[in-house]
């Protein structure tokens, strides 16, 4: 099994839409991993985690305000990926950026593709027909519409060790440090 983290902003407003297409066509959801957006895959592992990590984050996170944002658009990436879109997303961009500033040896996504796109994954289909059905069913819900009003005031840094994903530490967002 291999030992993995990552720093999220865990967004439960989005639950009663994505779940149940998350469980079916995320792996991470049947990790037990809820809705997110990703801030950094992959992050240290999680044994190689110590204090001065945890204080450079907390340091990074303390320095952004609390994020007031929307899910407005259903999205899909190349690869078959269906995704939400934060409205704005530069603040996600940002943090993604400053985290990476402070691990440089750590880019997103493993320096897998040029642009940080913030975004919240639905799933990932094995055909386009099965993605725009999904997509199609996400339009059409009229319990949880979009766009979809959220709030992130925390991230967090979660590890996966044993084949499910659990939270290790939550950064507020705005937290003043040395007080």
């Amino acid at each position: 099994m291999t030992s993995e983290s990552a720093l999220v902003v865990l967004v439960p407003e989005a639950e009663p839409l994505v779940g149940t297409f998350r469980e079916r066509f995320d792996p991470s959801a049947a990790a037990g991993l809820g809705a997110h957006i990703t801030l950094l895959y992959p992050f240290v592992e999680p044994e190689a985690i110590g204090e001065s990590t945890l204080d450079a984050l907390t340091e990074c996170f303390a320095g952004f305000a609390p994020i007031a944002f929307r899910l407005t658009a259903i999205r899909r990436f190349p690869d078959e990926t269906l995704y939400l879109a934060p409205d704005p997303d530069e603040p996600f961009r940002k943090l993604t950026l400053a985290i990476w500033q402070r691990f440089p040896d750590r880019p997103p996504y493993g320096g897998a593709y040029p642009d940080v796109v913030p975004h919240l994954s639905v799933g990932r289909f094995a055909t386009a027909s099965e993605r725009e059905r999904t997509a199609d069913e996400l339009a059409r819900n009229r319990q949880t519409p979009l766009p979809l009003r959220a709030h992130a005031a925390t991230a967090v840094l979660i590890a996966n060790t044993t084949g499910r994903w659990q939270v290790e530490r939550t950064f507020t967002l705005g937290a003043e440090t040395g007080a």
